[in-house]
């Protein structure tokens, strides 16, 4: 899938794995919407913000703000090929604690905004992309979901987290046999401990103690490494319905 002269939407774009991926698909060419809620957005600095990047408001839960942004999009005369879902939420809580049992509404809202956004994003995305003309190939767009190892290694307190991507990784290969006839491509990255502003607010011997649990290499996994990989699933035509793992080896103790 080629970049330049095309479209692209990512999600979560105004910070973390978002913004280093909204960058690297500007690099390659690419006109970005970068996706974020209204404080994210206004919270950009005018001096950071990206060339080639345009920051859109848009709630990823809600179809009536995700529509039009992903309209906005695809009306640029560019054919929206790619969409990066790097939005997402991580409270941890335990099923049964000291105060009680586990928030139903904490638990749902983790849910919604990893899992439910994610399909919304992809399905309103894919009813633009699927109106394209396709490339040489047949190929109108790909959709690169992002995951965790939670997914698989779910730690305490991670029930909801866990459950929200675990969905996402069983979303990957129904989505992608749904739009194969549309000539779009599925695929979802599953990051280990990847440094995020969610990671800045901890101290260094916290972040020595995590690089310290991951086999090879022994260090925190970098946003622009996950941006590394959603381009080369782009660029792979081959790849389609598959969680690809982004851990270092890394492996999580229940704890």
């Amino acid at each position: 899938m080629q970049l330049d002269n095309t479209a692209a939407i990512v999600t979560g774009g105004a910070s973390g794995l978002g913004a280093a991926t909204s960058r690297a698909l500007a690099a390659k060419g690419a006109r970005v919407f970068a996706l974020d809620l209204a404080e994210q957005v206004e919270a950009v600095d005018p001096e950071e913000r990206l060339s080639g990047v345009e920051y859109v408001a848009a709630d990823v839960t809600d179809p009536s703000e995700v529509r039009p942004a992903v309209e906005r999009a695809a009306s640029t005369g560019r054919p929206l090929r790619t969409v990066v879902n790097c939005a997402g939420i991580g409270p941890s809580m335990r099923i049964l604690g000291k105060r009680g049992i586990h928030d139903l509404d904490a638990y749902a809202k983790v849910v919604s905004v990893n899992l439910v956004g994610t399909f919304n994003v992809l399905a309103l995305a894919a009813e633009q992309m699927a109106g394209t003309d396709p490339d040489d190939h047949g190929q109108r767009g790909v959709v690169v979901n992002t995951a965790s190892i939670a997914a698989y290694d779910g730690q305490v307190g991670q029930a909801a987290y866990a459950s929200s991507k675990g969905g996402i990784v069983g979303l990957t290969l129904p989505a992608a046999r749904d739009l194969a006839q549309y000539g779009i491509r599925v695929c979802t990255i599953a990051p280990g401990i990847v440094e995020t502003p969610m990671l800045a607010t901890v101290n260094e011997e916290f972040r020595a103690a995590l690089a310290a649990g991951v086999p090879f290499p022994q260090r925190l996994g970098r946003p622009e490494e996950i941006a590394d990989l959603a381009l080369a699933i782009i660029d792979h035509d081959y790849l389609n319905g598959e969680t690809i793992r982004m851990d270092g080896a890394l492996r999580m103790s229940p704890r």
